[in-house]
């Protein structure tokens, strides 16, 4: 990094449910603390019953953090592509939203933005049977596009958050390396 010069990451991601996005969530801004001064993990809720809207600002800086929320980020990760048109207007020009590819039914608007569309939900059932990793296939998409955190630090917080649950630990880990892996030469 350049002397004088601010890094600063911004990350959305939303979905439905609340389990696998606030872990998301908790991984980045977990993967962030090794690497910066100041980290910011912000979930909100709707307040209704399980299966509710979540989403989870994540900001990582070496200098101050004014306020945990953001109206546009940088990066904004959909899980739940019936609420595209609800944060297409939250990506910064030039920015990058990385959907889930499954029932995505409405065309992305902007032009002013990177679409990187995952197919999350797929590649997880491909890899264990179950739907429960495709946040981490979003993840490591993510990571692996925007390089916005370094992988390795990530893998790290994934085997700290996992590590004493083996079969969950490897499920989730490989989850996350096929997210990186769907995104290589793009």
């Amino acid at each position: 990094m350049d002397a004088g010069k601010s890094v600063r990451g911004e990350v959305l991601v939303s979905g439905v449910g609340g389990g696998g996005i606030l872990t998301a969530g908790l991984l980045l801004a977990g993967a962030a603390a090794e690497l910066y001064r100041n980290v910011s993990c912000f979930p909100s809720y709707d307040i209704s019953k399980r299966g509710g809207r979540i989403e989870c600002t994540i900001i990582f800086s070496d200098d101050e953090i004014a306020s945990p929320l953001l109206d546009r980020a940088a990066c904004v990760v959909v899980a739940e592509p019936t609420r595209l048109n609800e944060f297409q207007d939250r990506i910064r020009t030039g920015g990058t939203l990385f959907i889930e590819s499954s029932g995505l039914k409405t065309d992305i608007e902007r032009k002013d933005i990177r679409v990187i569309k995952v197919p999350a939900i797929k590649t997880s059932i491909e890899l264990s049977g179950s739907g429960q990793g495709a946040v981490l296939v979003l993840l490591g998409a993510l990571i692996g596009r925007s390089k916005i955190i370094d992988v390795e630090a990530v893998r790290r917080e994934i085997q700290k958050s996992f590590g004493a649950k083996e079969k969950i630990l490897k499920s989730n880990l490989d989850a996350f390396n096929k997210g990186l892996e769907i995104t290589e030469g793009e």
